[in-house]
């Protein structure tokens, strides 16, 4: 983002009367792998967490084991987020892979067993921003979808009220293409067996376009197109996400999709004002989800930082408030407890 990023926008929502309370009462706050701005995301111990802060939905990511079990992992390759690179009976499952046309090397859930990945132990994935989460390192399991859902349904009897799942498929083509792996299947799959239908709180996610089109086919359940501030899916590569989010191209995604799950950069313009892009969806009856609100320096514009370190936290709650005045439908947030206080009013970490 660049310095000049918002800074009108500030200077105005600096005269203008607080966003009402019913104004931002129905924006979701879905916990962005788990309350990940405090523990090893995709973890249970982060799911719990951010249940505990708040969240109206906890997002896993989900790729598949060797053996066909669906995991939370940010990526198939997992050598950022666990201790794999330090285990010498995994040395030679270290490979190179192509994936979405980019060469990636290291260690792949795909390559494991349930049972092989059991013996690994999660750890921060930003240690230099996050050295409270890594605190937390070798401390907890990858876990598998199965478990995430019977964690929902613990929290949801402990406390009386309703917790969605908020799953993004991650790498669904290549896996499927390359590894013989069908995560829409396997995902369709474990939904049936833990009793979730079309009318429980969720949402199924990906950056690409056939699989979305695969679940729309064969469920009821709410779909979300997402897309980045550059490049576009994976397996559309002739298609740009910049040209989904006009007019015409939100209707076609209202073809197969409920929403769209767009980058924060695609949401406000360079002065802080709304782009077009809630405008589009909502006129082709699509909800937007905005990712992602993360409290460090490191992730905000330079008028919400405050000090000098990457890690320090801005004010993320300014940024929340231009959302919400864009119109977006929910929000992806790192940090569960901010972005519920900010929906209750909080400004810069106050109460």
């Amino acid at each position: 983002m660049g310095r000049s990023f918002f800074l009108s926008a500030l200077a105005a929502l600096a005269l203008a009367t607080p966003v009402a309370a019913q104004d931002a009462s129905d924006v979701l706050v879905i916990a962005h792998r788990g309350a990940s701005g405090e523990r090893p995301e995709h973890t249970l111990a982060a799911y719990e967490r951010a249940i505990d802060q708040g969240a109206d939905y906890v997002e896993p990511d989900l790729v598949a084991t060797k053996d066909l079990v669906l995991v939370a992992r940010h990526e198939n390759e997992i050598s950022g987020t666990t201790d794999v690179a330090d285990r010498p009976a995994f040395a030679d499952r270290r490979r190179t892979k192509t994936i979405d046309g980019r060469p990636v090397t290291g260690w792949f859930v795909e390559d494991f067993t349930l049972a092989e990945l059991r013996t690994l132990r999660a750890k921060e994935r930003l240690p230099h921003l996050r050295p409270v989460g890594a605190r937390f390192d070798g401390l907890f399991q990858v876990p598998t979808f199965a478990e995430i859902v019977a964690l929902v349904k613990a929290k949801e009897a402990e406390t009386g009220r309703r917790i969605g799942l908020y799953p993004e498929l991650k790498h669904p083509q290549f896996l499927l293409r390359d590894e013989g792996i069908d995560t829409v299947d396997l995902l369709l799959r474990e939904l049936a067996a833990a009793g979730i239908g079309a009318n429980d709180p969720i949402f199924i996610q990906s950056f690409e376009i056939t699989p979305l089109r695969r679940l729309d086919e064969r469920s009821d359940y709410k779909l979300v197109q997402l897309v980045g501030a550059a490049g576009g899916p994976a397996d559309e590569p002739s298609m740009r996400y910049g040209a989904m989010v006009t007019m015409d191209g939100a209707a076609r995604i209202a073809d197969y999709a409920d929403a769209i799950g767009a980058d924060i950069r695609l949401l406000l313009e360079e002065d802080g004002t709304p782009s077009g892009l809630v405008t589009a969806a909502h006129a082709a009856g699509l909800k937007v989800h905005a990712w992602t609100l993360r409290k460090e320096n490191a992730f905000l514009p330079p008028p919400l930082r405050h000090g000098e370190s990457e890690g320090g936290r801005g004010c993320p709650e300014k940024l929340w408030t231009l959302l919400v005045r864009a119109g977006v439908d929910g929000v992806f947030t790192d940090d569960p407890a901010i972005a519920v206080a900010a929906r209750q009013g909080s400004t810069c970490g106050q109460p």
